[in-house]
């Protein structure tokens, strides 16, 4: 993530932290990063920052990818395993008990969500099946006034792929949110009102 695309999620996750008090929750934790950004924001208001995923790494992360990090391949099972490494980040930012870590699938982890949060981080797989899961998930969970963030919105296909482009498009024809900003790949929307999820799926 850029540094001002940095900047834009942490400006974004102390202003609603600071309005609403409500936790701020990431889809798409991989070593941690961003989290310390929303950690850090929860941290100053008093909530927490909830992080989620697999840590099994994305399409992209997985041997013989562009993004593959042999680091974080755990040559016994043979898969990718970020979680000890994203622990390290947290204890090195010093910002672990800030931080609630829900390992597992997003869509799982929302089905069983029960609370409004005032931001949700929509930074996991690109594929449309992961980003129309982590839309449909946790969309609706995002509180009257709080804040949808998307990563990796690309109008143009030949700068990136279009997944989270089609989930952020399908976001404002919902009704349901209105677009803050935008910084490079980086669209703030906040929570008017609405169906979260209305609107058409993937190709639309």
């Amino acid at each position: 993530m850029p540094l001002d695309e940095g900047l834009a999620l942490y400006a974004a996750a102390r202003e609603v932290a600071a309005g609403l008090g409500l936790p701020l929750l990431e889809v798409g934790t991989y070593c941690g990063r961003s989290t310390i950004l929303l950690a850090d924001a929860a941290r100053a208001a008093g909530t927490v920052a909830v992080t989620v995923d697999h840590h099994r790494g994305s399409e992209e992360q997985q041997p013989g990818w562009e993004y593959h990090n042999p680091d974080v391949f755990d040559p016994e099972v043979g898969r990718m395993d970020t979680l000890p490494t994203f622990r390290r980040t947290l204890h090195r930012a010093g910002l672990e008990d800030h931080v609630i870590a829900a390992v597992g699938r997003s869509p799982q982890v929302a089905a069983v969500w029960g609370r409004p949060v005032g931001l949700v981080f929509i930074d996991g797989g690109h594929t449309d099946e992961h980003a129309s899961g982590d839309y449909e998930g946790w969309a609706p969970h995002v509180a009257p006034g709080g804040l949808l963030v998307i990563h990796d919105v690309f109008p143009d296909p030949a700068d990136g792929g279009q997944a989270p482009y089609r989930i952020y498009r399908r976001a404002l024809a919902s009704g349901a949110f209105a677009e803050v900003s935008a910084v490079r790949s980086l669209r703030v929307l906040r929570r008017t009102g609405g169906t979260a999820t209305a609107g058409k799926g993937p190709g639309a």
